[in-house]
Order: structure tokens, then sequence, then C-alpha cells
């Protein structure tokens, strides 16, 4: 099953034709799904920790008791320096 054709495509590199910080981030997580860890990682250096944060916001909505405002922010932080690295890295 080719699952390129069933992609959203990235509206930055279509109106502009320039790249965001989240391209790659599609096929980095089908990669993932297949089990090809080390491409994935290559594809998208930001895909594991940015998985992490996403778990992270899922516990916030979902479980109340406790407060994950830390770990967000610390998530939230390092995402953002491995997608700046990844982009600066695959452009420059």
């Amino acid at each position: 099953m080719d699952l390129e054709k069933y992609m959203i495509p990235c509206l930055s590199k279509t109106l502009f034709g320039v790249e965001c910080l989240g391209c790659g981030f599609q096929r980095a997580l089908f990669l993932l799904l297949k089990g090809d860890f080390v491409a994935a990682f290559k594809m998208y250096p930001a895909i594991y920790v940015m998985l992490i944060f996403f778990i992270i916001v899922g516990l916030h909505f979902v479980d109340k008791q406790h407060n994950y405002k830390k770990p967000l922010k610390a998530t939230a932080i390092l995402t953002s320096l491995f997608m700046l690295i990844g982009y600066l890295y695959k452009h420059y």
C-alpha cells in the first residue's frame, strides 16, 4: 500500500517552497510504524521526543490528579531544540 498519496502536504512548502520545522514528521511516523527506527530518526530527528511530548500532553488531559507542567515544559523545549537542530542540519 502506497501511503504517500494519503499524506497531508506541507502548507509552507506548497505555498512558499520552503520546508517548515515539521516537514518529514509524517514519513518518519510511517517509518516508525514499519519498524525502521533508524530511518525514522534520520528522516526527522525530533520524532521520538515529539512522541513523548504527545504522550505527556495526553496524560495531562486524562490524568487530572498529577501535575504534568514540568515534564510538559521540558519535553516542549527539548522537542523544539531537536526540530531546530534537525532543520539546520538538513539545510545547512
